[in-house]
């Protein structure tokens, strides 16, 4: 088994489940296709990194679908809010690899170098981060589990970034950070990434 693992989290691609904000101003339908081909990049770009990887489904694993288990091993998401689930996923991951990336299925600019580069930056520090635009994350990395700084967060707000750097400060833990790069969300991002997702 590969001592690196990056865990992938993704919703189920159902209409009116995923990208509600997105869904809210351009339709559910449409929201749903745009779902889809970002799940289409990142299954590209995840294909191509040299490690272990795991498929993390927020309702229920799905077999026979774009995701091929003889590439991913399929997993449920456990937890009431997305930091507890996070923090569950790393805490099985880590019992058999030395280093653990997460990424979500938002992020259109990210890259395999991207991912090549963070796996890199953590044979030098506890944690690698890729700051989103809006003050989240679109990748977290660590070696060791680490669940306090999941802890005390109100998700989806602008400070996520800022309190979860503050955390790895607070437990004497030292940060790579990636580029930052923009999460797709709302109607305005959509107008500002949809060239490179529709290029795809």
């Amino acid at each position: 088994m590969h001592r690196d693992a990056l865990l992938i989290f993704i919703k189920n691609p159902r209409a009116g489940k995923v990208k509600t904000r997105l869904a809210a101003t351009i339709g559910d339908d449409r929201a749903l296709h745009i779902y889809q081909r970002l799940l289409h990049i990142t299954r590209n770009l995840t294909t191509q990194a040299d490690c272990t990887r795991y498929i993390f489904y927020s309702d229920f694993i799905e077999t026979g679908d774009d995701w091929p288990e003889s590439s991913y091993s399929k997993l449920l998401q456990q937890g009431n809010d997305l930091g507890k689930r996070m923090s569950n996923a790393f805490a099985e991951v880590l019992k058999y690899h030395s280093k653990a990336l997460i990424i979500g299925s938002d992020c259109p600019e990210l890259s395999a170098d991207i991912l090549r580069e963070a796996f890199s930056k953590l044979d030098h520090c506890d944690f690698v981060i890729g700051p989103a635009a809006d003050g989240g994350y679109y990748l977290l990395g660590m070696k060791e589990y680490s669940p306090e700084i999941f802890e005390g967060i109100e998700w989806s707000t602008p400070e996520v970034l800022d309190k979860t750097v503050q955390k790895i400060s607070d437990i004497d833990k030292t940060i790579a950070f990636c580029p930052t790069l923009r999460d797709l969300d709302d109607e305005s991002d959509w107008e500002k990434l949809k060239h490179i997702i529709e290029a795809v």
